[in-house]
């Protein structure tokens, strides 16, 4: 399905995004893959209870047979006989700066990937085409590494309180003042780790008699937020504003149920970038709904700030949009920073309201000096505040390897997946046998990819997820779509219908599709 978007009301730039349908034949290998996995897994499982086959998985002690289970050994079916299979594709330890390339430790099993050994060898120059490095800012030279150095001297490592303690520091100030400057909010307050950021704030934003219209592919820090605030969650259809403008409308009509009472606040969480889709939000129409009906809105730039827009500042400058439209901006340091810890923007009332009843600034520890030194580096040379131009270089570098990687991977009849502007593009891969297969086959071509299954997706959408960075050079793109289209033939992942035209004379930003037979 493509979704192509040029309102003159509310878009400035066309929206151009694809979710080409899962092929019938596929879909149904798909499912009969997995049908046999259980099979066996069931078999196994038979074969282990017997003494048939040695069991290595986590059981009760046989004196605590009795007790009330503590570990639910059938929610560990998809662990023990599917997940274990393909386990060495993930949790791969690296040795090195998560850069363009990093160095990985290798490592074998010798029992089925129930443990591991390391052998002592380092596979070095992997092309790391798996980290959130958005721009480049992952390094272990340059301005960032030396501010860094000179803060860990000055401060150290540690600030050992809060920040309503005794662990609030002139560059935590420092780094506060810049975020707002940087998103153009009234005021912003930083914290130690991205996924409370939304997780504790959001419960101090909403609560009983509140209601929660949330995206059904929402992160899980944005769904743990949204439980623990004890509000009346809804979920609407990925990126479709019709099923928000129902629920508003309903929410609207017909109140709080029961009581019929309205609704104390209602919510909008939506994600700049979703990282799993590549899709970005339909932002001008979440805006215009927010404003119809009178409720609030809560972005999550995780994934879009740094990411895009002509300067870095995120979905909002992407689309041409104001800042006091959104409500509650909040963002991380995890990624386009290469840093650690989040944010949340907006207005002085906000902040100072969070400032005091926000768990993650009562309770957890202030961010460590160096990495708000690194952050403060960060964000001054995305908006040129170092003198150079060096930032802007880096945004625009990003969106350009963004677009040549799509349009080369869609060219080679891959289904990929989201909006030709995200950094974030993941490749479907459907079958079960071809998650590990696809990881292992570009790891021995000494390129890092992430591959994803199930339950982080559908069951019949397992993927590739690739994240481009403005540290990938050209050749190493080139060398990585190489390998692609090597291991796409190998394992038969070609398997769009809508193959592109691959014309010298096509301007850089334009698709065109010809129909291919079935």
């Amino acid at each position: 399905i493509n979704h192509i978007v040029h309102n003159g009301g509310l878009y400035k730039r066309p929206f151009n995004e694809a979710f080409e349908e899962t092929p019938m034949l596929v879909a149904v290998l798909t499912y009969v893959g997995y049908g046999v996995l259980t099979l066996f897994g069931y078999l196994r499982d038979f074969m282990r209870q017997w003494k048939i086959e040695k069991c290595q998985n986590a059981t009760e002690r046989e004196e605590q047979k009795d007790f009330v289970p503590l570990y639910q050994d059938f929610e560990n079916f998809y662990n023990r006989n599917l997940y274990m299979r393909i386990r060495d594709s993930w949790n791969r330890p690296i040795c090195s700066v998560p850069g363009a390339k990093v160095d990985m430790m290798e490592r074998v099993s010798h029992d089925y990937n129930w443990t591991f050994t390391y052998t002592g060898r380092v596979i070095k120059d992997i092309i790391n085409m798996g980290s959130y490095n958005y721009l480049g800012f992952a390094q272990k030279t340059g301005a960032c590494q030396e501010a860094a150095s000179k803060v860990l001297s000055q401060y150290g490592a540690g600030v050992c309180s809060t920040r309503q303690e005794m662990g609030n520091l002139d560059k935590h100030e420092e780094l506060e003042k810049l975020v707002a400057r940087f998103l153009g909010v009234e005021s912003a307050m930083a914290y130690g780790m991205g996924f409370a950021t939304n997780s504790m704030n959001i419960p101090a934003l909403v609560g009983k008699g509140c209601l929660i219209l949330s995206d059904e592919l929402n992160h899980a820090s944005l769904v743990l937020g949204a439980r623990l605030s004890g509000a009346t969650i809804r979920i609407f259809k990925h990126n479709n504003m019709q099923s928000l403008e129902k629920l508003l409308k309903d929410a609207i009509v017909h109140g709080q149920p029961r009581t019929r009472r309205p609704w104390k606040k209602i919510l909008i969480l939506v994600e700049g970038i979703y990282s799993m889709e590549g899709s970005i939000v339909r932002l001008p129409e979440v805006i215009a709904l927010k404003k119809k009906y009178k409720s609030y809105l809560y972005l999550d730039e995780a994934h879009s700030i740094g990411a895009l827009g002509p300067s870095g500042r995120g979905v909002v400058e992407y689309f041409g949009l104001n800042p006091e439209d959104v409500d509650v901006m909040m963002g991380t340091f995890t990624k386009s920073f290469g840093a650690a810890g989040g944010y949340i923007g907006g207005k002085k009332e906000l902040i100072d309201y969070l400032r005091t009843y926000s768990h993650s600034a009562a309770y957890a520890t202030s961010m460590s000096p160096p990495v708000v030194e690194q952050i403060i580096t960060s964000v001054k040379c995305i908006m040129g505040e170092d003198g150079t131009t060096v930032g802007e270089a880096r945004v625009q570098q990003l969106a350009e390897n963004t677009r040549y990687f799509r349009r080369r991977l869609k060219e080679m009849g891959f289904i990929i997946y989201g909006n030709e502007d995200s950094p974030v593009v993941p490749l479907m891969l459907y079958m079960p046998a071809k998650i590990g297969a696809f990881g292992r086959e570009m790891l021995k071509r000494n390129i890092g990819v992430v591959v994803v299954g199930f339950p982080a997706t559908p069951i019949i959408e397992s993927r590739a997820r690739f994240c481009l960075s403005a540290a990938h050079t050209k050749e190493m793109l080139d060398t990585a779509l190489k390998e692609i289209n090597e291991v796409g033939d190998l394992l038969q992942l070609k398997y769009s219908r809508r193959r592109l035209v691959p014309l010298l004379d096509r301007p850089f930003d334009e698709t065109t599709y010809e129909e291919t037979e079935d």
